[in-house]
């Protein structure tokens, strides 16, 4: 049986004891029903993971005692960065959380035109808080020891101003340029997909005028959910770990 892993903030030491986060101790004790002296895994977030037991559980907290360092490195090999239109509710948590699982390295919000939700002030700090909560218990479950950022929701036209050098990809149904088609990536794969109704005819066209290419996922029209998941399993079938 797979130990169970949790996220707690660095630096993490051989030898340390540090208490789980509240949200963790709550899982640890009422889901996993966990005992002292059980063993588990606590990573930091930036790639570092070890092997801990628990020390004690004193009301809600459980605390940790750290042991050794693993090897463990399920990164892939080369780095996708994702613009993901958002979209409503469980359908942006949704492909959040399998984007994670399929090795996503940094993840943008864009409030695009179609976009259906709209996030301005306490509104869109706790929707953020909410997907990095998303993200990091997909790393938990995935096995991953690095947590992609979740960054504050864009406009288009200012993430556009943000984007590094490498492959740019958007998404879209009537392109003619298949994944398939494209050389294996030397750098970074910078992802730009559109929210529950695509991106404006305007959208798709300041991308391209930034070097975006148009890429299509086959005959059929993905959901917003679907097509970052497919595309990222296409990458990975074509250039990555899978």
């Amino acid at each position: 049986m797979r130990l169970p892993r949790f996220h707690c903030p660095g630096p993490l030491v051989p030898g340390m004891s540090l208490p789980l986060p509240p949200e963790a101790s709550h899982h640890a004790l009422h889901v996993l029903r966990m005992k002292e002296d059980d063993a588990l895994f606590v990573f930091d977030g930036e790639g570092r993971e070890f092997r801990a037991r628990i020390q004690r559980i004193e009301r809600k907290v459980v605390t940790l005692a750290v042991e050794d360092a693993t090897s463990s490195d399920p990164e892939p090999p080369f780095a996708v960065i994702l613009g993901q239109g958002i979209a409503s509710g469980e359908r942006m948590d949704y492909t959040l959380q399998k984007a994670v699982e399929l090795g996503v390295t940094e993840i943008w919000p864009i409030a695009a035109q179609r976009s259906v939700v709209r996030l301005t002030g306490e509104r869109a700090d706790k929707r953020l808080s909410h997907w990095r909560r998303v993200v990091i218990a997909a790393c938990e479950q995935s096995g991953r020891s690095r947590v992609p950022p979740v960054h504050p929701p864009l406009r288009l036209s200012d993430w556009l101003a943000t984007v590094p050098a490498g492959l740019r990809l958007m998404l879209s149904p009537e392109a003619t340029t298949r994944l398939g088609n494209l050389a294996a990536p030397q750098g970074p794969v910078i992802l730009l997909v559109g929210p529950e109704g695509g991106l404006s005819e305007a959208e798709r066209t300041l991308a391209q005028s930034r070097g975006f290419e148009p890429v299509r996922l086959g005959p059929r029209i993905l959901r917003t959910e679907t097509a970052a998941l497919a595309a990222l399993a296409a990458m990975h079938a074509l250039w990555g770990d899978f």
